[in-house]
Parts: structure tokens; sequence; C-alpha cells
């Protein structure tokens, strides 16, 4: 008994497929509304919508990658990297086709910034210049970072290999990341420590831009040990003051006759 295809999904299959191109672009024009508001919110230098559209390579490298990354799903490989890397010449920004990238990313200036193949990054995330989500492993699978929402990653810093970085937490400029960091912390120094926040960010705050206010953990404890071991000296009396020794810093200024600049 010979059998055909019901001709309502016939009829669904071939009105799907007319009408794919439309939602595709009503789909691309959400997302390029949402990218450029999410600019507005984070960048005061932004200051129209066409300035936004036509100067933000960060906001171009996603689009792109919206594209290589749907052709990677549907197993276009070579397509997809080809397309990738053109993305990488217009931007100087290459991500790989494989990353899974939430909505309402950012890429702040964004020159030199590399993104690995299973990196995956959240909702509200920032990067700024020179950013590096790399993989430390050569296997085949999960080797690169997990950065949860809303978390801001400095210029120039690097974070490696398969390790989760917790929402709402803030990379430090050039710091570099080789371990798993919970939520709501602030991560500083090479490699990076770890510091939680006194007073935790939440959803509902602004975006935390605050890169000034970053601790110094190991430079807090040397000049704490310094104080520490000067005291110490002091009321055992064997401090020499003919000896060059260094001194901890004087509101926050390091000085004496232990420097030759």
């Amino acid at each position: 008994m010979e059998t055909t295809l019901p001709r309502t999904n016939f009829l669904r299959t071939g009105w799907n497929a007319i009408t794919f191109p439309f939602r595709a672009v009503a789909y691309m024009g959400r997302v390029v509304q949402s990218d450029v508001a999410s600019v507005f919110e984070r960048d005061p230098a932004a200051r129209s919508t066409f300035e936004v559209l036509t100067c933000y390579a960060g906001l171009h490298a996603i689009w792109s990658h919206h594209i290589t990354h749907w052709l990677w799903l549907h197993r276009m490989f070579f397509l997809a990297r080809w397309l990738a890397q053109v993305a990488r010449w217009l931007t100087g920004i290459e991500i790989h086709p494989g990353a899974t990238i939430g909505p309402r990313f950012f890429i702040d200036h964004g020159m030199g910034v590399v993104i690995g193949e299973t990196a995956e990054i959240g909702a509200d995330v920032t990067l700024y210049h020179g950013v590096t989500l790399g993989g430390t492993s050569l296997n085949k699978g999960k080797r690169h970072p997990t950065l949860g929402d809303r978390v801001v990653v400095g210029a120039g810093a690097k974070i490696l290999g398969a390790i989760n970085i917790g929402e709402d937490t803030r990379v430090g400029a050039n710091a570099v990341v080789v371990k798993s960091v919970p939520a709501n912390a602030v991560v500083v120094g090479v490699p990076g420590q770890n510091i939680a926040r006194s007073t935790p960010h939440r959803a509902t705050d602004l975006l935390d831009l605050n890169h000034s206010n970053l601790p110094d953990p190991i430079g807090v404890l040397v000049s704490t040990l310094l104080q520490r071991v000067e005291a110490l000296e002091q009321q055992v009396h064997i401090h020499d003051e003919s000896v060059p020794h260094i001194h901890a810093p004087e509101a926050g200024l390091w000085h004496g006759e232990d420097f030759t600049i």
C-alpha cells in the first residue's frame, strides 16, 4: 500500500520555507535593536544610533557571529570558519563560530579580542580590548571558559581553560584567570586572585564598570608584613637605620633610600 506525507505537513513545510527569510530578518532586527540599546547603556561615548551602527566594530563582530554560528550549527563548518575569518580581518576581533554567546553581549573597542570554540558567554556580558577566552587543552571537548551573566572583563585580561566565571564578577585589566571564580567576585593579578565583594552586585543594579576600584591583595599583604616587621624590630631594639631596607608605603607612596630612581 502506497503511503504519502500528509498534505498538512507538506503545506506547513512549504510555508515555513517561504517565511523563513522574513522571520530571520525580523529576528536580526530585534537583535540589532537590543544590541544598540546595550551600547548606549554601557558606553557614554555613543552619540547616535547611526554612529553605533557604523563605527562599533564590536557590534559588527557579534552580528557576524550570529550568522557564522548558525552555519556552524547546521554543519557548514568551512563556510562558517571562512566568514569568521573575514569578520576578523574587518574588525580585529576573532570569534570562533562554535562559541555560544548570550543576548546583549558588548565588546567595547574590541581590537585583539579572541573567543575560542567552546567558550560560553551569558547575558549582558562586557569585554574590553585585548581579552582572550582561551583553551588550555588539546582535547576536542570543552576547553574554553564559561562566563556567567553580567560579567565584566577588563582590557588585556586572559581567561584560560574550561573554568567558570560566576555571574556579576568583575575581572581586572591584565588579570590572568586560570581557576574558576565564584559569583560576585573581583579578580585581580597574575595569576588571578579571587576577592569577594563586600556588597554583592545584583541583577537589577547598573552594570559595574568601576575599573579604578580594584583591590591589591598582594600589595596589601607585603605592606602589612613590612609594617609588622618594623614594629617588631623597634620593640626588640635591633633596627639599624644605617642598613638600607624596604619601607612600608606611606599614604600609598613608596619612598626611601632603597630606590635609585
